[in-house]
């Protein structure tokens, strides 16, 4: 079965620290004027290559909702996503590798970060991913195998 994953980090967004002296938690924290910016950039290109039956989940927080937000499409939010989720969390939602449609994924590190290495098997727990990057990646089986490649990494500062 071929199936596509597309994690998206949610972009620039206000410092925790800042956020707290207002009286804001980790999850209200909104996005900076550069982060509308990135988020705006990312979804022109996101309009032009996610299929129309792409499945779409956010994280409940204020930054990755107003990271989705941009893409003007619909979207679900999953407690599964939040900041603290773990790798397993964010795989089970989205059924991987059993995927029946493509899907994007608008979360946060390390849980991202996670979930990269582990589906391309790397050596180190966490890869980095930039606020505002996306990386796709595709599940398929080659003579047996199940294999992840990655299809593309856009940042939005190479938009």
């Amino acid at each position: 079965m071929n199936a596509d994953l597309i994690l998206w980090r949610h972009a620039e967004a206000e410092d925790l620290a800042d956020n707290e002296e207002t009286g804001g938690s980790d999850l209200s924290r909104r996005l900076t004027a550069k982060g509308e910016k990135q988020a705006a950039r990312m979804s022109n290109w996101l309009a032009r290559n996610l299929p129309e039956d792409a499945r779409i989940w956010s994280s409940p927080a204020v930054r990755t909702e107003q990271t989705v937000l941009a893409l003007g499409r619909k979207y679900r939010l999953s407690d599964a996503l939040r900041p603290d989720a773990s790798p397993d969390d964010l795989l089970q939602l989205v059924q991987w590798p059993q995927l029946h449609h493509p899907t994007l994924i608008v979360g946060h590190q390390p849980t991202l970060g996670r979930v990269v290495a582990r589906l391309l098997g790397l050596s180190e727990q966490e890869c980095s991913i930039k606020k505002g990057a996306l990386w796709w990646l595709h599940q398929r089986e080659r003579n047996g195998v199940s294999q992840t490649v990655i299809l593309t990494v856009q940042s939005p500062e190479f938009l």
